[in-house]
């Protein structure tokens, strides 16, 4: 199958590439200076010349707290972005995957939220741009996928893991949030779901993390405990961190849904914490 990959130079679409391409498909990436997703003019070229059979759209602007004042740009890629994909999809009649997000749901209670949960009221301009994106999708593509995932983390570029070491090597204490829970997801498991799933023709809404919960006062410490770093770890609540954007403090998602469609769940998040672990430090 031929793929299109968007967004190949973050943490997600890298892998992704790597998945496709040893399950043996013809995967074609692009990033922002292959394809501007903003320019409609732009992506109808570039998909129409790829012609591909499905696309994995993982690009998006991901900052944030500097959305909060650049909602317009925020808007602008993940929303209309998305939407100048969805549009050349349906007339090329392939499938398409969307990234989404945890941060749709208004973070509160705590149980977990379901795939086909009603989104009400997003947290911060990033959330509400990325169900913009979902429901953009939904306008013009049958054949889709939503994927929500939270907490991520893989081999490309900065994430939690990464800077929790690097605090903890520099300064030998760190105070980490205790009151919003949720599940890490790391790329290289989560790119071996989402390429099983392209494949088939399950489609609909789905949340995929790995397994297990904790809240990032827990993270942190078993990255340390897997690092072998002597660190003291401080539990605060969220307000010890002032952000322009607000954080959810429930991010426990369902993933039944995969179950029942077929699909394996993903390991849990300290199994991937420790693979992860080892791999950067090989």
């Amino acid at each position: 199958m031929k793929v299109l990959v968007t967004g190949v130079n973050g943490q997600l679409g890298y892998d992704v590439m790597v998945e496709l391409q040893k399950k043996g498909h013809e995967a074609v990436g692009v990033d922002a200076q292959d394809m501007d997703i903003t320019d409609y003019t732009l992506v109808l070229k570039v998909m129409k010349e790829v012609n591909p059979q499905a696309v994995i759209h993982c690009a998006a602007y991901t900052a944030v707290d500097k959305a909060e004042e650049s909602i317009d740009i925020c808007r602008k890629v993940n929303a209309e972005g998305t939407e100048n994909i969805a549009k050349v999809c349906k007339e090329l009649d392939c499938k398409m995957m969307y990234i989404s997000t945890d941060y749709v749901f208004d973070g509160q209670g705590d149980r977990p939220w379901e795939p086909d949960d009603k989104v009400t009221k997003p947290l911060n301009a990033y959330g509400l741009t990325k169900y913009e994106g979902e429901k953009m999708l939904q306008k013009y593509v049958e054949k889709f996928f939503i994927v929500r995932i939270s907490w991520v983390f893989g081999i490309n570029g900065n994430n939690f893991i990464k800077t929790m070491l690097r605090l903890g090597k520099e300064k030998g204490k760190v105070s980490v949030v205790s009151d919003q829970i949720g599940s890490p997801t790391y790329t290289a498991d989560l790119a071996v779901l989402l390429c099983n799933m392209i494949e088939s023709d399950k489609y609909g809404i789905y949340h995929a993390t790995n397994e297990g919960l904790c809240s990032w006062y827990d993270f942190a410490c078993e990255v340390f405990k897997v690092a072998g770093i002597d660190v003291e770890v401080t539990p605060v609540d969220s307000d010890a961190f002032p952000s322009k954007a607000k954080r959810p403090k429930n991010s426990r998602m369902s993933k039944d849904k995969l179950t029942e469609n077929g699909f394996e769940k993903m390991p849990t998040w300290q199994d991937a914490t420790r693979r992860y672990i080892k791999e950067i430090q090989s």
